[in-house]
């Protein structure tokens, strides 16, 4: 009998660890499965929101809206306001590549001031701020940048 309990106690123990380590395993394919229809995750944009708010949004705004009255009408100095990025100005005409090429090398080469973050975000925290603002892109936007060459 003495032998029985700590068999016993084993088993119970195992089943338990097991069943806390399937449901683990569960909740992390779920948290790693694409939003519908689209080519990032929502632990991406959750992510992002973060990194959106840490980097991008004293300029593109807490919801990538946008700040400036007409981000199209240059400033004094000659430079373009930074875009909304909510899928309202023309970040949606530009695929995945040039969007992370554009987070590298800022957007002083088109016009802009928005500083380089080649060496400042990670490639996950990059990703993690385009789906953030993607989010905010209507299904219509999104389908447009997709035909356009989108993640291509």
């Amino acid at each position: 009998m003495a032998r029985s309990i700590p068999v016993t106690l084993f088993v119970v123990i195992a089943a338990l660890l097991l069943g806390c380590s399937e449901a683990d395993s569960r909740a992390t394919s779920a948290d790693q499965a694409k939003e519908p229809g689209r080519w990032y995750t929502s632990t991406q944009v959750s992510t992002g929101e973060t990194v959106f708010q840490s980097h991008c949004a004293v300029c593109h705004g807490d919801k990538a809206q946008g700040l400036a009255a007409d981000w199209r009408q240059k400033l004094d100095d000659g430079s373009f306001p930074p875009p909304p990025l909510n899928g309202k100005a023309h970040a949606w005409h530009h695929p995945l590549s040039l969007l992370i090429q554009v987070i590298n090398q800022g957007g002083i080469p088109l016009g802009g001031k928005m500083p380089a973050f080649a060496e400042v975000l990670t490639e996950d925290e990059k990703l993690s701020a385009i789906a953030y603002f993607q989010n905010f892109w209507d299904d219509e936007i999104y389908g447009s940048w997709q035909q356009m060459g989108g993640a291509n």
